[in-house]
C-alpha cells in the first residue's frame, strides 16, 4: 500500500462518511466492502439481493444491505425522480421502472442523503455510471463540465509528488477542443488541491514542447494553455510540453528553460482520451503503478467510477478517496 493511500485512509477514518456500493452482485465489491468495514474506512451501503450477498461468504457485519427490487424506498424515490425529471417528461411509472436499476436507485440514495458518495463501475461502463449521476445529482455549482482523472502512484519514484501524479482526462472526454481542455485542466488542479497537500503544477501535454512541432494538435494545446491562464491566472500551469519535459528536471531545463512547470509537474493534462487512456495503462502495467479511478470531477456529490478490470484493492482505494472528497 502506498503512502498516498495510507494518508487517504487515515483521513477517511478520522471523519467517517457513508459510501454506497451498488454492485453487490460482484464479488470484488463484496470483498472490498469487507475490507472497508474491517479497517473502519467508511460506513457502507451495499445494493443487491441479501441472500445472494450472504452466499458470497464475505463478512459484511455493520453494512446496510438494500435490495432495490424490494425496498420500501422505491416509490418515494420514484416520486422524487419524476419531480426532478418532470421538465423532460418523465412520469412516475417511468421513474418507478428505473428504480429496478441499481445505479438510478443508488444515485437517489445519495440525492436524498442516505449516502455521502457512491463508487461503481466494476461491472458497468463509465456511461452507465455517469448518466444517472448527471440526471439526478447534476453538475456541481460553478462547474462548466464533468471530466475525470486517475491518481497514479508510481513505486520507487521521486518525480511528481514522490511518485504521485494526477492524470486527466483518461476516461471521459474523447476529443476535447481547446475550451474544454482548459476546463479539464482547471478541474484537475482543483481535484489535486482537494486530495493533496503539495501545490499543484499543471502540465498541458503534447507531442511538442514550446513550438517544436507546428500542427493543429499542438496548437490546440497552446490555445488551451492560454485560456487556462486567462480563466485561472493564479494556477501554476504551462504548455505545450512533452511528457519528458514536464516531469524530468534536466529535460525540462533543456526544452523549456523558462517554464515554471517543466521538470516538476504533478498534474498531467492529456490532449485527448487516446493519449490519456494509453498513458495511464502504460504506467500502471509497466511501472506497476497503483491507478485509482477514473474519479469524476464536476458532479454535485462524490460519485466515482472504476475500471472494469479493477481489483478489490482498487475499490478500497477509490472508496477512501471518495470518503475524503465527501468530507470537503
Amino acid at each position: 500500500m502506498s503512502a498516498f493511500l495510507d494518508t487517504k485512509i487515515a483521513q477517511a477514518k478520522a471523519d467517517k462518511n457513508t459510501i454506497e456500493l451498488p454492485e453487490g452482485n460482484d464479488i470484488r465489491t463484496l470483498q472490498a466492502a469487507e475490507k472497508i468495514l474491517a479497517d473502519g474506512i467508511a460506513d457502507v451501503v451495499v445494493l443487491g439481493n441479501p441472500d445472494a450477498i450472504a452466499e458470497a461468504g464475505c463478512n459484511l457485519t455493520g453494512a446496510r444491505i438494500v435490495d432495490p427490487l424490494t425496498s420500501e424506498l422505491r416509490e418515494p424515490y420514484a416520486e422524487r425522480l419524476a419531480e426532478l425529471r418532470a421538465k423532460k417528461g418523465m412520469t412516475f411509472e417511468q421513474a418507478l421502472e428505473l428504480m429496478d436499476n441499481e445505479l438510478y436507485f443508488g444515485m437517489m440514495m445519495v440525492k436524498e442523503g442516505a449516502a455521502d458518495g457512491l463508487v461503481s463501475g466494476a461491472c458497468h461502463s463509465t456511461g452507465d455510471v455517469l448518466r444517472p449521476a448527471l440526471q439526478i445529482l447534476k453538475t456541481a455549482p460553478g462547474a462548466q463540465m464533468v471530466s475525470s482523472f486517475f491518481v497514479m502512484n508510481v513505486p520507487d519514484c521521486d518525480l511528481g509528488a514522490d511518485g504521485t501524479f494526477l492524470f486527466s482526462d483518461c476516461g471521459l472526454e474523447v476529443q476535447p477542443d481547446a475550451e474544454r481542455l482548459a476546463q479539464i485542466a482547471i478541474n484537475a488542479e482543483a481535484a489535486w488541491r482537494s486530495l493533496m497537500d503539495e501545490e499543484p503544477a499543471v502540465a498541458m501535454l503534447s507531442h511538442s514542447s514550446y513550438g517544436s512541432a507546428k500542427n493543429d494538435d499542438a496548437d490546440k494545446v497552446v490555445r488551451a494553455t492560454a485560456l487556462v491562464k486567462e480563466l485561472a491566472p493564479e494556477m501554476l500551469v504551462d504548455g505545450e510540453l512533452q511528457l519528458d519535459a514536464a516531469i524530468i528536471p534536466e529535460v525540462g531545463a533543456a526544452k523549456a528553460p523558462d517554464s515554471p512547470v517543466a521538470g516538476r509537474a504533478n498534474v498531467l493534462v492529456f490532449p485527448d482520451i487516446d493519449a490519456g487512456n494509453i498513458g495511464y495503462k502504460l504506467v500502471q502495467r509497466l511501472a506497476k503503478a497503483e491507478a485509482y479511478g477514473p474519479i469524476l470531477q464536476g458532479i454535485a456529490a462524490p460519485v466515482n467510477d472504476l475500471s472494469r478490470g479493477c481489483s478489490a484493492e482498487d475499490i478500497v482505494g477509490v472508496v477512501a478517496i471518495t470518503a475524503v472528497q465527501a468530507q470537503k
